[in-house]
C-alpha cells in the first residue's frame, strides 16, 4: 500500500511539474508579446499597470520553473548552466526587490527601478523556457535548404510587422516599405527606401538592429545553440540537419562550431563598438545613450556586412567623413565578417601555432616539420581577398585622386580609397559621394560587388572562392591541364561544378532583375538600374540614389533579388528540386564543341 501511495505521489509530482513548465513557457510567450505591444503602442496608465502585473507573474513562474528543474533533474547539470541560472535569478530578484520596495527605500538599487529592467527579465525568462522545449527538425518535412529559407522568410515577415508598429516610426510606414526595410536588414543588404536615422524611432532602429543580427548569424544558429547549452544534448536528426547548415565535417563538432560562431560574432562586435565609441567626438551626440547606441548599431551593421547607418549620408556625413580612425575600425569589422567564420577560426589557429613556434624555438627535425595549419580554403580566400582589396584600392586612389578624394589629404586619401575598395565587398557603407564617382570607378565597383565576400560569412556575392576557382580554371585550360591544382592540392570536381553553377545563376537573377525594373521604371538610367540589381543580389547596399524613387513593382523585384542573393539561387534550387538517388552506372562520355 505504501508503494502504491509513493508511486501515486511521484505521478502527481510529475504531472504538477509538467503543468508548471508548460504554464511558464506559454506565459513567457504572452509576456514577449506584451513586451512588443508595450514598446509599439501608447497605452493608458491603467493598461500599463495590468501589463506590469502580468510581467511579475511571468517572472515568478520562470524562477519557480527553473528551481523545480534542479530538484527533479537526475543527470548532472553543466557548471555554465548553473552559473547562468544563478546570475539570472539573482538579477531578477534584485529587479523585483527594487520595484516592490520602492526607489526611495533602496537608493542603492535605484538604477534597477526602471520598467525596462522588468522587460529585460521577461526576455531572459522566455529564452530560458524556450530553450527547454523539445524541438526536432524533421528532414522528411523540410530539408536543411528549405528550413534555412523558411527561417529567413519568417524573420522577414515578423520584422515587417514589427516595423509597422506605431511607435517604431515617427509618421507611420506602408507595408511595402516595411517589407523592403525588413528584407534589407535580414538579408544584410543595406538598401533603404526611407532614412533609417530620421524616419525610425529608437525602438524602430532597435528592431532593425535585431533583424541585422538575426540575419547575419542566423536565428537557427542562436536558437539551436541555446537549446543545446541548457539541455546538454540534441537529437541525432537535429545534429544532422545543423551539420548540413553549418558545414561541419564531423557530427560531433556541430555545437562546437555554433559556439565558435557566437563567440567570434559577439567578441568582434563588442570590441568594434568600444573602438567606435572611443573614436567619436562627444560633441556630435546629445547624450551618452546616443553615442552608445550609434557605436553598437554600426559595430553590428559593419560585422554583419549590412551597411545600415543611422546617419543620412552614411559615413559621408559632415563630422564623420574625416574621421579616419572610425573608418579603419569599420573596415576591420566588415572585413572580418566578410572572411567567414571557418576562415577566422583557422586564422586564429594559425596565429596560435605561429606564436608558439616563435616563442619556443624549434631545432633540428622539429623545425623542418611544418604542419598544414592554414588550410587550402583559408589560403585561397585570403589571397583572393587581399588581391582584390589591394588592386581595388590602387585603382580607386588613382581614378578618384582629383575627384571624390580631392577633399582629403595625405593618409586620408589612402584610408578613403581603401574604404571605397573594401566596402563594395558587401559592406555597403560609403565615405564618398557615390553619385560623383568616375565611370571607370563604378565599373570596378560592379566587379567587386559581384564577387562579394567569402563563403560561410555574413556577406553575399558569388563569393571569393567561386571567383578564384573560375580564375584557376581559366589558367588550367590555357595550360592544357585536365585538373585544377594549387598549393599541391587538387580542387574537387564538385567544387568546380558548384562554382560555375553559382556564377551562371547569379548572372541569370541579376539580368532578370535589370530587365524587369527597366520595364517597370523605364525612365531610370540603365547604369543606375544595373548598379541597384548588382548591389541587391550581392547584399551590398550601395546605390546611385534611385532606391527610394522606385515604383512598387520594382521594389518587389529588388526585395526578391535581395532575398535570392542572401540565400543563393543554388540553395533555392536545392530546396525546390527533389534529390535523386545516385545510380551505379555511367553513360559513355562525349566531348561537346565549345568554341
Amino acid at each position: 500500500m505504501s508503494l502504491f501511495k509513493w508511486g501515486g505521489s511521484r505521478l502527481f509530482d510529475w504531472e504538477f511539474s509538467k503543468i508548471l513548465f508548460q504554464l511558464a513557457f506559454y506565459t513567457s510567450i504572452i509576456g514577449v508579446f506584451l513586451f512588443v505591444v508595450d514598446f509599439g503602442f501608447d497605452k493608458s496608465q491603467q493598461v500599463q499597470i495590468w501589463f506590469n502585473t502580468f510581467y511579475f507573474v511571468v517572472i515568478g513562474l520562470g524562477i519557480l520553473a527553473t528551481a523545480l528543474r534542479y530538484v527533479e533533474r537526475q543527470k548532472q547539470i553543466k557548471r555554465a548552466v548553473v552559473i547562468f541560472d544563478a546570475v539570472t535569478i539573482l538579477v531578477t530578484l534584485m529587479i523585483l526587490y527594487a520595484h516592490f520596495f520602492g526607489e526611495e527605500a533602496h537608493r542603492h538599487l535605484s538604477f534597477l527601478y526602471n520598467d525596462n529592467w522588468v522587460k529585460f527579465a521577461i526576455i531572459l525568462t522566455f529564452v530560458r523556457e524556450f530553450s527547454e522545449q523539445e524541438i526536432n527538425y524533421k528532414k522528411t518535412l523540410l530539408n536543411p535548404a528549405q528550413l534555412f529559407i523558411a527561417s529567413f522568410l519568417g524573420i522577414i515577415l515578423v520584422g515587417s510587422l514589427l516595423l509597422m508598429l506605431p511607435n517604431a516610426t515617427h509618421n507611420g510606414i506602408s507595408f511595402l516599405d516595411a517589407l523592403f526595410t525588413s528584407t534589407s536588414a535580414v538579408c544584410v543588404t543595406g538598401l533603404i527606401v526611407v532614412d533609417t536615422g530620421s524616419y525610425f524611432t529608437v525602438f524602430g532602429q532597435s528592431i532593425i538592429l535585431c533583424l541585422i543580427q538575426a540575419g547575419g548569424i542566423g536565428i537557427l544558429t542562436v536558437a539551436s545553440y541555446f537549446s543545446y547549452f541548457f539541455k546538454g544534448g540534441a537529437s541525432y536528426e537535429n545534429q544532422l540537419t545543423l551539420s548540413d547548415m553549418t558545414g561541419s565535417k564531423k557530427l560531433g563538432e556541430v555545437f562546437a562550431t555554433l559556439r565558435r560562431i557566437l563567440v567570434i560574432t559577439f567578441s568582434i562586435e563588442l570590441v568594434a563598438a568600444l573602438l567606435i565609441y572611443l573614436s567619436m567626438d562627444n560633441n556630435l551626440f546629445a547624450s551618452f545613450f546616443q553615442r552608445f547606441f550609434f557605436s553598437v548599431f554600426h559595430a553590428v551593421s559593419a560585422f554583419c556586412n549590412a551597411g545600415f547607418s543611422t546617419l543620412p549620408n552614411s559615413l559621408y556625413e559632415t563630422g564623420f567623413r574625416y574621421n579616419y580612425t572610425l573608418q579603419v575600425v569599420i573596415i576591420a569589422a566588415f572585413v572580418l565578417g566578410g572572411l567567414g567564420f571557418p576562415i577566422v577560426v583557422n586564422i586564429i589557429k594559425y596565429l596560435k601555432y605561429f606564436v608558439l613556434r616563435k616563442l619556443f624555438f624549434l631545432t633540428g627535425e622539429e623545425k623542418k616539420y611544418r604542419p598544414w595549419v592554414l588550410n587550402l580554403n583559408s589560403r585561397i580566400t585570403l589571397i583572393t581577398t587581399i588581391s582584390l582589396t589591394v588592386l581595388g584600392t590602387i585603382l580607386f586612389y588613382f581614378n578618384e585622386y582629383d575627384n571624390t578624394l580631392a577633399e582629403h589629404q595625405g593618409i586620408g586619401k589612402v584610408v578613403t580609397a581603401l574604404f571605397g575598395a573594401a566596402t563594395p565587398r558587401t559592406a555597403g557603407f560609403n565615405s564618398v559621394d557615390m553619385a560623383a564617382l568616375e565611370f571607370s570607378t563604378i565599373m570596378m565597383i560592379f566587379l567587386l560587388m559581384w564577387v562579394g565576400a567569402s563563403p560561410a560569412s555574413t556577406g553575399g556575392g558569388i563569393k571569393t572562392n567561386t571567383f578564384a576557382i573560375a580564375t584557376l580554371n581559366f589558367l588550367s585550360l590555357a595550360k592544357g591541364k585536365a585538373k585544377i591544382e594549387v598549393f599541391r592540392r587538387e580542387i574537387a570536381e564538385i567544387s568546380v561544378r558548384r562554382a560555375f553553377a553559382v556564377i551562371a545563376l547569379s548572372l541569370l537573377v541579376i539580368g532578370t532583375g535589370i530587365m524587369l525594373i527597366s520595364v517597370f521604371d523605364s525612365e531610370k538610367k540603365l547604369l543606375d538600374i544595373a548598379f541597384e540589381c548588382f548591389s541587391a543580389y550581392s547584399t551590398v547596399g550601395l546605390s546611385l540614389g534611385i532606391t527610394a524613387n522606385l515604383s512598387a513593382a520594382s521594389k518587389f523585384v529588388i526585395i526578391a533579388v535581395m532575398f535570392i542573393g542572401r540565400i543563393s539561387m543554388l540553395t533555392l534550387l536545392i530546396a525546390v528540386f527533389k534529390k535523386v538517388k545516385q545510380k551505379n552506372y555511367r553513360y559513355p562520355v562525349e566531348e561537346l564543341t565549345i568554341n
